[in-house]
């Protein structure tokens, strides 16, 4: 079925020019009623040969039973001179060249078409008197040929062209709900961390410290009302971000959070892509140090190389040695004494010490031995299976790691949802963004064109 507007101009203009040479056979029945019957039912197997090849042709397919339609209608354009007068292929040859032309590769199209001009130079030739005449049927030839090759393309390419715009408007809107769900994770994963973490405080400090409690609800409202502007700037499709401001913004969420924070941003005039995608780092990595791991300390860093500026967002959370699932997080620092029995309530200060994390939950049984240190014992072997326990990095994804060195989260979906987006956006913007665990923490790095 044709479906487009130039699919169906093409195919009237066809039949136009067929039926205009079926006319032309028509004059047969002058030199008598069996010439005339003989030229109509030869006329009428060209054009229903013709009329297959090229429906098929402009749906950009071959037809049935390839090549016996082009065969027979050749059969057909030429078999008929032994049996009627005045060169009847001089009617026919017109529409084979078109077929030629469209099914055949066109160097051997172009060949054949040339060929079939002699022929019909020479079966019409009746000296120079008539060389007009002569002339016109030959060129015919080429020219109708040509049309119909035209016709034929034209309605292809136009085909193409209209499936090649549907297929940029489905990837424009995949690439468009590509963006919000990137923009919304990057984005609400911060704030949405930011509130439970100050609820949960707000919580604990209500019964004690009321005028605090209400700080820090007054700072979850603040929150959540940059959440909503998110959504709506998402929508929008415009988000206006600096690296200053959310470093500004990671650094002071993180202090209320109990993670001591340094941040030293290089001055450099970067690009607005390149800025946004940093700011976007900058984002992504605190979130991930609030919401996956155990850090007391987090540096943002930035620092210019020649044309590339590159941003590092270490942390400590990852600890050497990562407990069982069903055993507390270790303590390396004065908190090591051995516990004689139980804890009786939870801890539900954050620990600004050495320790590798705020402990929230209560000590379901005694500690039978004391943690003296950070554990020291070098690894014998690369680790390649994934961790049981709580997750301590950025990453809940399993990483590679040996004692020779740090590891680095391997695999598409290693680095997770969220490094996989600033890995595209380092990408936009002419860089690289790395994750990697080192000993006892994790840097998140990306380097972009200054």
């Amino acid at each position: 079925m044709l479906h487009s507007a130039a699919q169906r101009l093409a195919s009237r203009l066809i039949t136009a020019v067929a039926c205009a040479y079926s006319a032309i056979s028509l004059t047969y029945f002058r030199w008598g009623m069996g010439y005339g019957l003989t030229a109509a039912a030869c006329m009428l197997a060209v054009i229903a040969a013709h009329y297959v090849s090229m429906r098929a042709g402009l749906r950009g397919e071959r037809p049935a039973l390839h090549p016996l339609p082009l065969v027979l209608q050749a059969v057909i354009t030429y078999l008929p001179d032994v049996l009627l007068p005045a060169g009847w292929s001089a009617v026919t040859a017109p529409l084979l060249a078109g077929t030629l032309l469209v099914f055949l590769p066109l160097p051997w199209g172009c060949a054949l078409v040339v060929c079939m001009m002699l022929y019909e130079g020479s079966a019409l030739w009746s000296g120079a008197e008539l060389f007009v005449v002569t002339a016109f049927y030959v060129l015919t030839v080429p020219i109708t040929g040509a049309m119909t090759y035209a016709l034929v393309r034209l309605t292809r390419v136009t085909a193409e062209l209209q499936q090649a715009r549907a297929e940029l408007a489905e990837a424009a809107v995949l690439k468009e709900r590509l963006r919000i769900s990137r923009d919304l994770h990057d984005g609400l994963g911060r704030s949405l961390t930011a509130i439970a973490l100050k609820g949960d405080l707000a919580a604990r400090l209500i019964g004690r410290d009321p005028a605090a409690a209400r700080a820090e609800v007054g700072e979850l409202v603040q929150v959540a009302r940059e959440a909503a502007q998110d959504v709506r700037q998402v929508a929008r499709g415009y988000r206006a971000m600096s690296l200053s401001g959310e470093a500004d913004r990671a650094a002071a969420l993180l202090e209320s959070s109990g993670v001591s924070v340094q941040v030293h941003l290089a001055d450099v005039t970067l690009p607005p892509k390149s800025e946004e995608a940093l700011a976007w780092a900058v984002r992504e990595g605190v979130t991930n140090v609030l919401r996956h791991s155990r850090a007391t300390t987090c540096t943002i860093t930035t620092s210019a190389h020649g044309a590339r500026v590159r941003l590092e967002i270490a942390n400590d959370g990852v600890p050497t040695q990562t407990p069982p699932a069903s055993a507390p997080a270790p303590i390396t620092g004065p908190a090591a004494e051995p516990t004689t029995g139980p804890t009786t309530g939870p801890t539900t200060e954050p620990t600004t010490g050495p320790t590798t994390g705020p402990t929230t939950e209560p000590t379901t049984g005694p500690t039978t031995e004391p943690t003296t240190g950070p554990t020291t014992e070098p690894t014998t072997g690369p680790t390649t299976e994934p961790t049981t326990g709580p997750t301590t990095g950025p990453t809940a994804e399993p990483t590679t790691a040996s004692a020779a060195g740090p590891a680095v989260a391997t695999g598409p979906g290693a680095a997770g949802g969220g490094l996989t987006g600033l890995a595209e956006r380092a990408a936009q913007a002419g860089g690289t963004c790395t994750a990697t665990r080192t000993d006892g923490g994790f840097v998140l790095a990306m380097e972009v064109s200054a």
